[in-house]
């Protein structure tokens, strides 16, 4: 198993969550619907640019956001600012993340840290608010969450 393929629980920049780039793995231990879609967590707007265009009506709304996912062409993106976890993402460039629970259930410390293959703690402890979710076209913006 490469470094790609692991799961790693830790702080997120919203909540204690699983971050990996290997989604077929998170959604086994998520129990969770195989077309889901995850978060792609990035570390920057020129990782984003690798994925998707973004319209220039938004370039400045998506660059400033602060814990704020942005829906584009039905995939999900957040750029990530906080630095703990830019720590691991700087490292993979770009991770599908979500919640450390199973999927429609409550968060459990033991299930998280018997599910992931790295346990990446800081001593902050995490905001526990969900992001902000805005659904972007070329022209409009619409406020999902």
């Amino acid at each position: 198993m490469g470094f790609k393929d692991l799961v790693f629980l830790t702080n997120t920049d919203t909540t204690i969550g699983f971050v990996s780039q290997n989604y077929q793995q998170l959604s086994i231990i998520k129990n969770r619907l195989p077309n889901k879609h995850y978060i792609k967590a990035i570390s920057s707007l020129k990782e984003l640019k690798k994925s998707t265009r973004v319209s220039n009506i938004h370039k400045n709304r998506v660059r400033r956001a602060k814990k704020t996912t942005f829906i584009i062409k039905s995939k999900s993106y957040r750029i990530v600012k906080n630095k703990n976890h830019l720590l691991l993402l700087d490292r993979l460039k770009w991770a599908y993340t979500t919640s450390a629970n199973l999927s429609g259930k409550e968060y459990d410390k033991e299930f998280a840290k018997n599910s992931c293959d790295v346990e990446i703690s800081f001593k902050s402890s995490s905001n526990s608010s969900a992001s902000k979710i805005y659904k972007l076209n070329n022209l409009r913006i619409s406020r999902i969450r």
